[in-house]
């Protein structure tokens, strides 16, 4: 008897109501900021794990696309240049030559004495053959080799400009 009054009973009010609501305005989880995706996602194969744009990549593959994406491959390059200096002249060469700074294309190295500024200026092609072949990304064009400064005459830290002393000879 009582499975003929649950059978033959009317449903509660608020279900009804719930139902007519859905009935007219449509599923309340297909309307949304969001329902448009949801859609598209779910007519879609679902989430699978490997599927097409979800392959698992490694480290160096997303670090390298980072990098082109955000446009840092030349000051990367660079500094990798300026760090693999002795790879790209020779151990002995690097023991004599500091490379300073890269500006406009053009790389600037001091040497520690004039005689090492000449070897290094003959050597100059080579240097900028194996920097284009290594770094290539590092746009460098030219190789701008300097000798050691010339000695300052200015001492302690209350000198003046001008010629001081030395104004006297002639």
């Amino acid at each position: 008897m009582t499975e003929e009054r649950s059978r033959t009973a009317p449903e509660p009010e608020h279900i009804a109501v719930f139902r007519r609501i859905r009935e007219v305005f449509g599923d309340p989880s297909q309307r949304g900021r969001d329902a448009r995706r949801r859609r598209r996602s779910s007519a879609e194969e679902g989430s699978v794990p490997y599927g097409p744009g979800r392959e698992p990549r490694g480290l160096l593959d997303v670090v390298d696309d980072l990098t082109a994406s955000r446009g840092w491959e030349s000051p990367l390059a660079e500094a990798d240049l300026l760090a693999s200096w002795a790879d790209i002249v020779g151990t002995e060469n690097a023991l004599h030559t500091e490379p300073l700074s890269i500006e406009a294309g053009v790389l600037t190295v001091r040497c520690d004495s004039t005689a090492w500024r000449t070897q290094m200026n003959l050597m100059r092609s080579r240097v900028v053959a194996n920097i284009e072949e290594r770094h290539a990304a590092a746009g460098i064009v030219d190789v701008r080799f300097t000798g050691p400064d010339a000695p300052s005459w200015k001492r302690g830290p209350r000198a003046i400009p001008g010629r001081g002393p030395r104004d006297t000879y002639g």
